[in-house]
């Protein structure tokens, strides 16, 4: 191979919090992104002390630091695809909303961490006020979870119908050009289906069900590799179809570490062929 080739390779950028377990965050992403052949690059929005038993402490970057890592990026290397997850609070949001659309960052997939999986509020609601007016009108998608959907669309999510209903009412109300509900934390056979809503095709994602504990990061890494299927030129539902894939396999080779819940399992073809 012509190493002269290498600088050719399609390029991602994170803007997320560091997991110090490496299962979510920036740690998720990059495995993600390498996976996919996809070189990684990061701005590193807040630096967490956790493991698979949770999160003990949350230090927030200064805003400016995240925008300088993001232009430091944006003007030498130049990305074709970008994802968020983690904004923390309304400064890093509005001024990320103020990156992505001075450097013109195309591609952007919008991961609306302000829910965890369980029903647990992480940022507060001026920052998620922010969220929706400043960021998520930029986003190719949204990828919100049923609850993140609930506060995105004001509406209670209990069926599929409902998942429907608020995937054409975050699409609608909100301007991103895609919305796609994640069924992570539904119940029973509604388990791991998403919704997608483009405008025009409403859709149902279905995938195998897994049966583990051990899903740890898959909200993020399946916002990444959207990312990553967008930066490679693929086209919206492709990359999203994709994605959903890489995730229930990366979820079949979840990883059993710690004493709690453990991530899924990235580099699963590593995990495939040796120990």
């Amino acid at each position: 191979m012509n190493p002269q080739k290498n600088s050719r390779v399609p390029v991602a950028l994170t803007i997320a919090g560091s997991d110090s377990g490496g299962g979510a965050g920036i740690q998720a992403d990059l495995r993600t992104f390498a996976f996919h052949c996809v070189h990684g690059t990061s701005a590193i929005t807040c630096v967490t002390a956790q493991n698979t038993l949770g999160v003990n402490r949350v230090d927030a970057m200064p805003s400016e630091a995240v925008v300088a890592q993001i232009q430091a990026v944006v003007e030498d290397i130049g990305v074709q695809a970008a994802k968020t997850g983690m904004l923390l609070n309304q400064e890093i949001i509005f001024a990320v909303a103020q990156q992505v659309e001075t450097l013109q960052i195309q591609n952007l997939v919008v991961d609306p961490v302000m829910v965890s999986r369980t029903g647990a509020q992480l940022i507060d609601d001026d920052a998620v006020k922010t969220l929706c007016n400043t960021l998520i009108p930029k986003a190719a998608i949204i990828t919100p979870n049923r609850y993140e959907a609930q506060i995105l669309s004001g509406l209670e999510i209990y069926s599929i119908e409902d998942m429907q209903a608020a995937a054409e009412m975050i699409h609608k109300n909100l301007g991103t050009k895609a919305v796609l509900v994640k069924g992570g934390g539904m119940q029973g056979n509604l388990r791991g289906v998403d919704i997608w809503f483009d405008g025009e095709k409403l859709e149902v994602l279905t995938a195998k069900q897994v049966e583990t504990t051990n899903t740890h990061g898959t909200g993020c890494t399946l916002s990444a590799a959207i990312a990553a299927n967008l930066a490679k030129g693929k086209n919206l539902w492709t990359a999203v179809q994709q994605a959903k894939e890489y995730v229930t396999t990366a979820l079949t080779y979840a990883l059993d570490i710690g004493e709690g819940q453990g991530p899924v399992g990235h580099f699963f073809p590593l995990l495939e062929t040796g120990n």
